[in-house]
């Protein structure tokens, strides 16, 4: 039967394979779906849910499992293959060579296909058959090094950056890429995303000031890093926390004159002198609340803003006001409170529709769309098919 669940979105009439699993892939496959595409999560028909961890990227997908090791639920991805768009994987370099459904096997059935594999390390170089998590991808890429405090161990960030960043949103970037050029070639093309490449390009501004001043950027002492006053971390009164970003000269300039301390306007970027400025901001700070200097500093138009908790900003009217924090019926018909879509788009927007269903929830009614009969279909579960 016809997919009901879909509206007009830029993507509308897209049709993706998502054979990943855990992170990258279904938040890369997540942001087609929020945007009109028809993403069919293809799961382990072995496994029985036993991959499914973060729950909230299966929204605006359909979920059907089948079990690729065998030649029967091969033939079904096929299938399926010969009238998709894109199919999306993350699984090592190789897997699906031998699971028989790589690129260049797709390919012969469906030309036009763009197929778009994310990886820790990619599919080429020295490091390709590495193991690794966001962990290891940041340590790789140099971010890592730059995180927590100077004189102790590298700090891991509570967000799976390499994750979201460097795999699921290049590969998004790069179908939506190859999605273009096939409009005008008319031809498809494999995508390599590696996690830690995407991570590379994060490092430009750290490069940058490495080369401007001659000297290797240092935890937690970088120029957007703690180093300066003017961009830094303070504690207030009641035991919360501001993060001023007060880099240009105006803001600089603002803060100090509103803090009656003129005399620190030309010290800004002191080497010998930051630690005394960063010392009489941090007594400055603590002398108040963080409601109150955020209401002095916002009307003063210096760069300025608490340091929020998760619940916090998603309590917050920013996220509310601009719907990046929703809610939509869950099973039972909860409402469950999850994430909204970033790009706002005038003429086709995204828009979160459903919620994560349940493991192989629709295989049923994807078979069904294929033609093949109940009968056929229970016999595909008892075969261990799906």
């Amino acid at each position: 039967m016809e997919n009901q669940m879909l509206t007009q979105g830029a993507l509308t009439g897209i049709k993706v394979l998502d054979l990943s699993r855990l992170l990258p892939g279904p938040f890369c496959s997540m942001i087609l779906a929020d945007h009109g595409a028809d993403v069919i999560a293809i799961e382990d028909g072995t496994k029985h849910g036993e991959e499914v961890f973060f729950n909230g990227v299966n929204r605006n997908k359909r979920h059907m499992s089948l079990n690729l090791k065998t030649t029967k639920g091969r033939q079904i991805f096929f299938e399926l293959a010969k009238k998709a768009d894109v199919i999306l994987e993350g699984f090592r370099p190789g897997v699906v060579k031998r699971l028989g459904v790589d690129y260049e096997t797709v390919k012969a059935i469906n030309p036009g296909i763009i197929y778009c594999a994310i990886t820790g390390f990619g599919q080429t170089g020295p490091m390709k058959d590495r193991v690794g998590h966001d962990v290891n991808f940041l340590s790789e890429s140099g971010i890592l090094d730059l995180m927590g405090d100077p004189d102790q161990p590298p700090s891991i960030p509570g967000v799976l950056i390499a994750d979201i960043a460097g795999g699921a949103m290049n590969g998004a970037i790069g179908i939506l890429l190859a999605l273009m050029a096939r409009n005008t070639t008319g031809h498809g093309q494999y995508i390599d995303i590696s996690m830690t490449d995407g991570l590379a390009g994060f490092m430009i501004v750290p490069h940058f000031f490495s080369q401007l001043s001659g000297q290797a950027q240092q935890r937690s002492r970088t120029t957007l890093s703690h180093r300066y006053a003017c961009y830094n971390t303070y504690e207030t009164s009641d035991k919360r926390y501001l993060a001023l970003g007060a880099v240009e000269a105006v803001f600089w300039q603002k803060l100090c004159i509103l803090l009656g301390a003129p005399e620190y306007i030309p010290l800004q970027y002191d080497e010998n002198q930051r630690t005394d400025v960063i010392s009489w901001l941090k007594d400055v700070f603590l002398r108040h609340t963080a409601a109150h200097w955020q209401k002095v500093l916002e009307k003063a138009d210096v760069c300025c803003s608490i340091v929020k908790t998760l619940d916090q900003a998603m309590a917050g009217k920013l996220f509310r006001e601009r719907e990046m924090v929703v809610e939509l019926a869950g099973s039972n018909d909860n409402l469950v409170t999850t994430f909204g879509v970033p790009v706002k788009l005038s003429h086709t927007p995204g828009k979160v529709r459903t919620p994560p269903e349940g493991f192989g929830k629709s295989t049923t009614d994807i078979l069904s769309d294929l033609g093949y009969s109940l009968e056929e279909i229970r016999g595909f579960k008892l075969d261990k098919i799906i």
